[in-house]
């Protein structure tokens, strides 16, 4: 088992990657937009990168490990997303990913 420091900058690089895919799902199930959509499905596999990305920082690879990672939050960060933040939005709310809901239409096309 490893027993650097990398291994912990592993595990934090996998829970961001977490954090990032969970913020773009509850986007896009608030707005419904399609870049989010995807985004939100393309983030299960690069949650799954950065869980292997652990596995090999765990197995005493923790270069490899960290790659993977690095990899992932790269490949993450190139989706293209529509934007939903203005500018008078805070830094938590873009982490929390606080968007505006759309609104529901009932069976005639009407908002509600």
């Amino acid at each position: 088992m490893a027993s650097t420091y990398l291994l912990y900058v592993a595990v934090f690089g996998a829970l961001v990657i977490a954090c990032l895919w969970l913020r773009d799902a509850r986007i896009f199930y608030r707005t419904g937009l399609p870049g989010y959509r995807k985004a939100a499905y393309m983030g299960v596999l690069y949650t799954a990168l950065g869980l292997l990305g652990i596995y090999f920082a765990l197995a005493q690879a923790e270069f490899i490990g960290l790659g993977i990672i690095l990899a992932a939050l790269y490949i993450q960060g190139r989706e293209r997303r529509e934007k939903v933040f203005g500018n008078d939005t805070t830094a938590a709310e873009r982490l929390l990913g606080r968007a505006a809901a759309r609104q529901k239409k009932d069976e005639r096309g009407y908002s509600r």
